[in-house]
């Protein structure tokens, strides 16, 4: 009796079999019941302040496009990829824009390695320009190191830079901290996001990333391995903000493989031209798939798309049959039935292959009405207009043409709300910090991240050259190191500044006036001139009164200076600048650039 009663007050003070499903405060897994029991009712320990860790995102926040992050801890320190940008409208004559690396040189000893999330330019487009300043070991995947290759021949680095393959699941050393690379779905194969292990924590990067249950490649993102994390303790979560504002999931990229196959029907008896975009290796996949389906020869224009199909196959992620791709050159030989042509220009760029052939400037592709035109793209916000434009063209050429608005070609490559929701879910992150978009991309993600019970408190919307700092307990902006925009122009890179940019800006709103006078220096007189030449302001020989005028009021200007002995150049040339954009400005409402020269006699 009295063993019964025990056993009764025994299993009565048992906690019920849903608390194993509560909250354990012992980080210790216990080998019996009651340790169990009583390890559930202990107090939290109160969190002990670890080594900080410094993220420094130097590129990629508030804007798409060079997105390059540092992660620092003691006297160690690494990067997260190297992209570039591409110059917006108020940019004129610049080619691209990189991130400002003069914290990177500066504490260049401390640096370990660069580590790369995937081969899209906006990641390592700016790697080359870095390398030239000082060296450093990089590491990415096969497919990724293989489109870095290719950037760093064209700029003559390839020898000199140590570039280190990584698969997933494997970690690489850096320092005092470990970077885990993890698989991911992304619109280019061999994406990884990252798991960095610090004394402060475990700090989970994304990468660009979307969840693909039936991804081309059949490599699904590793959910699992996130999931361990989460179970571990992520510190902090930076996740890809993209699609932040699109509900829902985004379409796995299958979708696109069913639309070309009813449109590869559907243009029976026609040529087809397929704009994409170059890194795209699984549409490109799909492209050749149906083309073999359908007995058509796949060309390629476009040197991006060339050098990366050519770098897929090479590494064996593209497979390509046998005799199916030809030459751009030997097009002729076949009909129009025959041909699917893969080319660059889905953006509506103005030099791309697309947008020649729809100007009719493309000296090997003319468009005609047996030409069957699909645009397997989403325009980049922004860039409609141009899209718009070359759409019009090709229609004006008589082809028919598909885009995303019309038909299913186009799918993204980042993460809609539901998939940033998994992610937050499966890792439990104490701290967030959204990555990789516009300011709303990230306002929304933060938002999205407090509507799934995260504190408001423990998130933060970063900007570039912030110096995030955490000790494990806490996360604060502590700090700000030098960053913004390095312009490239040519073979120039950083020497065009915001000056220059003005002056560009102006030359191209009001145009140009060249002043030209000749002065004998002995006797400081006018011997010639004031000659006036005009560019982009207004027709010299239309406007022959405005001109005369003009050089009047120079003339007096100039007998003005002489009459008080003005032999300063720099105060010449102010006075007649000064006189002739008031005039200007007063009989055409306009201030174009006026450049004074004078020639000593």
């Amino acid at each position: 009796m009295e063993n019964n009663t025990l056993k009764n007050s025994q299993e009565s003070k048992r906690p019920p079999a849903r608390r194993r499903y509560e909250p354990n405060y012992s980080r210790k897994s216990s080998g019996t019941e009651g340790q169990n029991k009583s390890s559930v009712f202990q107090r939290p320990k109160r969190e002990q302040r670890r080594t900080p860790v410094r993220i420094i995102p130097l590129g990629g926040l508030n804007e798409i496009g060079k997105n390059m992050t540092v992660i620092e801890c003691s006297n160690d320190m690494f990067i997260i990829d190297c992209g570039l940008a591409f110059p917006d409208t108020e940019m004129p004559g610049v080619d691209i824009v990189i991130p400002d690396f003069s914290y990177i040189e500066k504490n260049k000893d401390k640096l370990r390695g660069v580590v790369l999330t995937h081969g899209h330019e906006d990641h390592i487009g700016g790697l080359a320009y870095l390398l030239k300043k000082l060296n450093t070991p990089i590491y990415g995947t096969k497919l990724t190191l293989g489109l870095v290759e290719g950037k760093l021949k064209e700029h003559g680095l390839l020898g000199k830079a140590s570039l280190n393959v990584v698969a997933h699941k494997k970690t690489v050393k850096m320092g005092c901290m470990a970077v885990e690379f993890i698989r991911v779905n992304h619109s280019i194969p061999d994406a990884v996001g990252m798991a960095i292990h610090t004394p402060a924590g475990i700090i989970v990067h994304t990468g660009d990333f979307k969840v693909d249950y039936s991804p081309i490649n059949g490599e699904i993102i590793d959910l699992a391995r996130f999931g361990e994390l989460g179970s571990k303790g992520v510190l902090a979560l930076m996740a890809d903000s993209t699609n932040a504002e699109r509900s829902g999931y985004t379409q796995s990229e299958r979708k696109v493989g069913e639309s070309f196959e009813r449109l590869f029907n559907q243009a029976e008896g026609k040529r087809i031209i397929i704009a994409t975009f170059s890194s795209n290796i699984h549409r490109i996949q799909q492209i050749v798939n149906c083309a073999q389906r359908y007995g058509r020869k796949v060309a390629v224009f476009g040197r991006s798309m060339v050098n990366v199909i050519s770098t897929a196959i090479e590494y064996g992620y593209l497979s390509v049959p046998e005799g199916l791709l030809i030459d751009i050159d030997t097009m002729n030989r076949y009909t129009n039935e025959q041909i699917v042509l893969i080319t660059t220009g889905s953006q509506g760029e103005p030099m791309s292959a697309l947008t020649r052939m729809a100007m009719n400037d493309h000296k090997k592709v003319n468009i005609t009405p047996q030409d069957f035109i699909i645009i397997s793209a989403t325009p980049i916000p922004g860039n409609e207009k141009f899209v718009t434009r070359v759409v019009n063209e090709l229609m004006k050429s008589g082809a028919e043409v598909v885009y995303e608005a019309m038909y299913e070609v186009h799918v993204s490559g980042h993460a809609c709300q539901e998939e940033l929701k998994l992610i937050h879910a499966l890792t439990k992150p104490k701290f967030f910090i959204p990555v990789h978009g516009e300011y709303k991309h990230l306002k929304k993600h933060a938002e999205l991240a407090t509507e799934i019970g995260m504190p408001s408190e423990n998130i933060i919307i970063g900007e570039i050259g912030n110096v995030i700092e955490t000790d494990g307990t806490k996360i604060n902006v502590v700090s700000q190191v030098p960053a913004g925009k390095v312009l490239v122009d040519g073979l120039g890179v950083g020497d065009v500044g915001s000056i220059v940019l003005r002056d560009r800006k102006h030359l191209a709103k009001d145009g140009l006036i060249i002043v030209v006078v000749g002065i004998e220096k002995a006797s400081n007189t006018v011997v010639s001139g004031p000659d006036i030449i005009s560019r982009g302001f207004v027709y010299v020989r239309e406007s022959e009164e405005l001109i005369d005028n003009a050089k009047n009021l120079l003339a007096s200007t100039l007998a003005s200076c002489s009459m008080h002995d003005f032999r300063e150049w720099n105060s010449i040339k102010a006075r007649m600048r000064d006189a002739l954009s008031d005039y200007i400005y007063e009989k055409t409402k306009r201030s174009p650039m006026i450049l004074p020269i004078i020639m000593e006699i």
